[in-house]
């Protein structure tokens, strides 16, 4: 019985699982995405925690009380400040009023005009009142003065708080840099324990199981669990170590496609050579060396494997079947059937004549 072809289907159907095995890809890719999420979720060392062990605590509470201190001078600095800035408008409005009482006086003397005891009055009182503005405003500058030293007194006082507990953080820094470097790679191990073992499964089932009907799911797998792998190492290691890791994942699979292939040459597979001879017969070459068959009216003709299909063939003589060794290589190319004694093709499995394989007697 001859051994059929293994079905390649519509091409709709062919186009729908491609495109299915892309989307399945996605979605595995996605799948694995939440579960490293997830992972991702584990919580690391705490900052506070790592500070209260090198910062002495007396010297936060003091910074902390001298923070108070100077936000509370601040606002009363501003306080005074807004006040003065009333009164000082308050001060240049009795200024102008003394101006104007003044001029008119200077106009009614001009006039031998006297001004009356209610005038006089409201003069006085103008005066004063502008006086008394003047006291209180250059108190407000005292005030504003003193605070601004206390203020200045405070915060000089507090950098230096500030340089002690800088000093002692700096370890505190250190260290949790280290703890944070040390959790960073404890997630990339555990995403790694997950997604290697899945990578090597999935590599392993592509390899052993390379022509199984469900290859399509194997292989999405395999391609999202690869690409999640990748962003991993990627983001969790160095660049300089990520470059080395890429460089040496590139460098073995470029070796193995290249040993798959010059296996491929060297000791091809029954299908794929099958294949080479078959392509080799449409279009007139030997399947071994590729030197043109030539029988019947393309006795005289040359072409190659491009120009094969733009030869114009003489229809005036018939092609005349008869068994034919290449002349280059010595492979026999068409041989009589030993079923039906007609010619058939040598290195195909099957007669055209009789539909005999190689070796049957009876058709």
């Amino acid at each position: 019985m001859p051994n059929p072809e293994k079905q390649k289907g519509m091409w709709v159907h062919r186009i729908a699982i491609r495109f299915l095995t892309v989307c399945l890809a996605v979605l595995f890719f996605w799948l694995i995405g939440f579960f490293l999420q997830d992972l991702r979720t584990i919580e690391g060392p705490d900052y506070e925690t790592v500070e209260r062990f090198h910062v002495d605590e007396t010297l936060l509470e003091k910074k902390k009380l001298l923070d108070g201190q100077i936000a509370d001078i601040s606002r009363q600095s501003a306080n005074l400040a807004e006040k003065q800035r009333i009164l000082g408008d308050s001060t240049r409005s009795l200024q102008q009023t003394l101006n104007q009482i003044l001029e008119l006086q200077k106009q009614g003397l001009q006039k031998n005009a006297v001004f009356n005891e209610k005038q006089q009055t409201a003069f006085s009182e103008s005066l004063n009142l502008f006086l008394e503005n003047q006291r209180q405003y250059q108190s407000l500058s005292r005030s504003i003065a003193e605070m601004t030293g206390q203020k200045q007194q405070l915060e000089a006082e507090r950098d230096q708080i500030t340089q002690e507990i800088e000093k002692q953080r700096k370890p505190a820094r250190e260290e949790f840099e280290m703890l944070m470097k040390r959790h960073r790679y404890r997630l990339a191990l555990l995403q790694l324990v997950f997604l290697l073992p899945l990578l090597l499964a999935v590599a392993w089932l592509i390899a052993r199981k390379r022509g199984n009907l469900y290859a399509p799911v194997t292989l999405a797998i395999g391609v999202a669990a690869l690409a999640r792998t990748a962003l991993v190492i990627h983001e969790y290691f160095p660049a300089r170590v990520f470059r080395y890791i890429l460089t040496f994942a590139l460098i073995a699979a470029v070796m193995k496609l290249l040993i798959y292939f010059i296996r491929t040459v060297a000791f091809p597979a029954s299908q794929l050579l099958e294949r080479q001879y078959r392509e080799a017969y449409e279009r007139f070459l030997c399947p071994v060396c590729e030197y043109p068959i030539r029988i019947g009216p393309r006795r005289f003709l040359y072409w190659t494997r491009r120009t094969v299909n733009r030869i114009v063939v003489p229809s005036g003589e018939c092609s005349q079947e008869e068994p034919y060794t290449c002349p280059s290589c010595g492979s026999r190319i068409f041989e009589t059937c030993s079923a039906c004694g007609q010619i058939r093709h040598s290195l195909l499995p099957y007669c055209t004549h009789c539909g005999a394989g190689k070796g049957e007697n009876q058709p």
